[in-house]
């Protein structure tokens, strides 16, 4: 047997008929003429083959079936009521939920001003960052654990949509005693920096594959690789040796003891997309972050 077809307009004349006990109270209730009201009823009885009502030239009563009725018809109200409270919430960004992946100079850079930003906005919309690799980034975002990733691959990638964000462009970083430091930025060349020992990053970094990219055939005096730019940072600053990194990470790279030169060589940049799921459109929560962060980047450079 198929289930009947109702409409929340009827459960909302029906629940005023069964608190009003009167069709004309009822109908004024519920804004409708007195005949118009009378053929919404007819028409739920009809659906629901029973008699709600038992109806008298002085009453109008209940049935048993009516009462029996009367429970679930407020209960389908209030569950779709709360639906339809719950959706308008999340389209206004009362609620809802973002997740994201970064690229660690990025969630630790410029983003978490952004991300105070939007939740100062919208407090009632919950966060979750991933601050990961590029190809960690892109996995996550492919498995469905966040809805937009900021990362340095993933142009080619196939199922996904990029978008670029911005271009980054790479730093010498050395101490302030090194003579790589009494050089001018104009005057630096890669071929300049391999005499000196170097502190590299691990070659699964969107850094390192740059870096490689742009020195091949040249290789470097490695003396160090490290997972991360603080520990970078604080080898360089140990005098362990020199490295390159992207401009923006140079926060990890602001200690009295540390010169930055820019490198102005062709083919030495990393591009920085944003990435989500090709033919996916994203909630609006996450869209308003998204949106937020291309206009907040875009207005910084």
């Amino acid at each position: 047997m198929s289930q009947p077809d109702l409409s929340t307009r009827q459960l909302r004349a029906f629940l005023a008929l069964a608190e009003q006990r009167s069709f004309t109270r009822a109908a004024q209730q519920v804004h409708l003429s007195q005949p118009a009201f009378s053929a919404l009823i007819r028409a739920l009885e009809a659906a629901l083959d029973a008699r709600l009502f038992d109806r008298s030239t002085r009453s109008v009563e209940l049935t048993a079936e009516g009462r029996l009725f009367e429970t679930s018809a407020r209960q389908l109200l209030g569950d779709f009521g709360a639906a339809v409270g719950h959706l308008r919430d999340h389209l206004q960004l009362r609620t809802g939920r973002v997740s994201l992946a970064a690229l660690p100079s990025l969630a630790a850079g410029w983003l978490p001003a952004i991300l105070a930003e939007y939740k100062a906005q919208w407090p009632g919309v919950e966060l979750s960052l991933h601050d990961s690799l590029s190809d960690d980034c892109l996995d996550l975002l492919r498995g469905g654990v966040v809805e937009f990733a900021l990362a340095s691959t993933g142009a080619q990638s196939v199922g996904l949509l990029t978008e670029v964000l911005c271009s980054d462009g790479f730093h010498l970083v050395c101490r302030k005693d090194h003579p790589l430091a009494k050089r001018k930025a104009a005057e630096l060349k890669l071929k300049d920096l391999t005499p000196y020992p170097f502190v590299h990053l691990a070659r699964n970094s969107s850094v390192r594959q740059r870096l490689d990219a742009a020195l091949h055939p040249m290789q470097l005096n490695t003396v160090l690789e490290v997972e991360h730019l603080a520990t970078v940072a604080g080898m360089v600053e140990a005098g362990l040796g020199i490295s390159v990194v992207p401009a923006l990470t140079l926060f990890h790279f602001q200690r009295p003891a540390l010169v930055t030169r820019a490198l102005k060589l062709a083919g030495l940049k990393r591009r920085i997309y944003v990435v989500q799921r090709e033919g996916e459109s994203l909630s609006v929560a996450t869209q308003a972050l998204r949106q937020l962060i291309v206009k907040r980047l875009k207005q910084s450079t």
